[in-house]
């Protein structure tokens, strides 16, 4: 996470929360990653970052309400059955079999 150390009165506020969503299927596993920015406005609630254990369902709530869960679970399952059965290989000229 990227927080101001000051700003609207408050200490350590959050700015930029960088997420990765994963899933697992026994060996195969697809993840998905970004950052979200919150701005935060003096008046709003503030949950101190020491407070962990609250200030973790604030971030986590931020996130779900910001991001497409759904179409994250979604690629992520369809990237998963892509590995078990794929679509798609890389193939080699014949040339470059010899420096493998």
């Amino acid at each position: 996470m990227d927080a101001d150390v000051s700003f609207e009165g408050e200490s350590d506020v959050i700015n930029t929360v960088h997420w990765v969503y994963s899933g697992t299927e026994g060996e195969y596993t697809s993840s998905k990653f970004g950052a979200e920015s919150f701005t935060y406005k003096s008046g709003d609630s503030f949950v101190s970052y020491e407070d962990s254990e609250a200030f973790e369902k604030v971030v986590v709530g931020w996130l779900e309400s910001s991001l497409d869960i759904d179409s994250m679970k979604a690629n992520i399952s369809e990237d998963i059955k892509i590995q078990k059965d794929p679509v798609t290989k890389d193939l080699k000229f014949t040339w470059e079999l010899d420096n493998i």
